[in-house]
């Protein structure tokens, strides 16, 4: 699977681990950025650089980390299309997928530490949308809030 991955400075290191974990799974991953935990950046850009990634279809799934996670959720939903998940436990990753059908991972690396963060990421990236016809209800209700109905 084609991965897109951002952090801000305060993801920085945890996002620089999970770079070769994901390669180590069999993933292709994409970097957008940031390059260091030494410059003070805007989370909301780092977000953004991922989500359209997925929106594109140069990735399938997009994975952000901020220092807790929420304020990168927050801008990834802001973006049409783009079903963002704070999740800090694996069942939450794979749930997000499988019931929801989230294309972005949101982690905050001040929350998880690295082994949890690789648990989290490999059940994001290994989920399967179920595809039920009540998930694929829900999803048009989310759909219908997007378009203002």
């Amino acid at each position: 699977m084609k991965i897109a991955i951002a952090s801000d400075h305060a993801g920085y290191p945890l996002k620089a681990l999970l770079l070769p974990h994901l390669k180590g799974l069999g993933h292709e991953v994409a970097d957008m950025g940031t390059d260091s935990p030494d410059k003070s950046v805007d989370y909301p850009d780092f977000a953004a650089a991922a989500s359209r990634e997925v929106l594109a279809g140069r990735a399938e799934r997009a994975i952000v980390v901020c220092g807790s996670g929420v304020g990168a959720c927050v801008a990834a939903n802001k973006l049409k299309g783009i079903r963002a998940g704070l999740c800090h436990d694996t069942y939450s990753a794979h749930q997000g997928v499988e019931h929801d059908d989230i294309n972005v991972l949101c982690l905050g690396a001040r929350i998880v530490g690295q082994a949890l963060a690789f648990e989290i990421a490999a059940a994001f990236a290994g989920a399967k949308f179920s595809q039920d016809e009540r998930h694929m209800r829900r999803l048009r209700k989310i759909d219908d809030l997007e378009s203002g109905k």
